[in-house]
């Protein structure tokens, strides 16, 4: 077995990291899992969470607000909506993504009046990022 895999991580705006890893915890959105060298091939969708990757030179943390992981047994891909190294997340940036999810959350509400679905994921949202913000330290107020 192989003691590292290779990682990466990437939003819209740029790749955050590409790394041998031994581990990577995935905030996936049917329950957390933890990725590693020789990991079954799996495609699932991300809730927005902490992307945490141990690898030769330590851990390191980065948050994630959804998108995909990919795995097989030679790399770990995290395709992310948006994502930030966790000593790059400021306060203000972390109020940000939490009035994002607020304001997301009121148009659901508007939209859909009788239909809870997609209400129910904008509130899914929203809990998920004030989660983020009390897992790191940071206050959605």
């Amino acid at each position: 077995m192989a003691e590292t895999v290779q990682f990466d991580l990437v939003s819209p705006e740029r790749l955050l990291t590409s790394v041998a890893a031994r581990e990577v915890q995935i905030p996936g959105a049917e329950g957390d899992m933890t990725a590693m060298p020789d990991h079954s091939p799996l495609i699932t969708t991300l809730r927005p969470g902490i992307v945490r990757v141990s690898g030769p030179k330590g851990d390191t943390e980065y948050v994630v607000t959804g998108g995909f992981a990919e795995i097989n047994g030679e790399s770990i891909s995290i395709l992310a909506e948006r994502a930030v190294a966790r000593e790059d997340m400021t306060q203000e940036a972390y109020k940000t993504m939490v009035a994002e999810a607020t304001d997301r959350l009121a148009n659901a509400q508007e939209t859909y009046v009788n239909e809870p679905g997609p209400v129910d994921e904008a509130a899914k949202l929203l809990s998920d990022m004030v989660a983020i913000g009390d897992h790191i330290g940071l206050s959605a107020n």
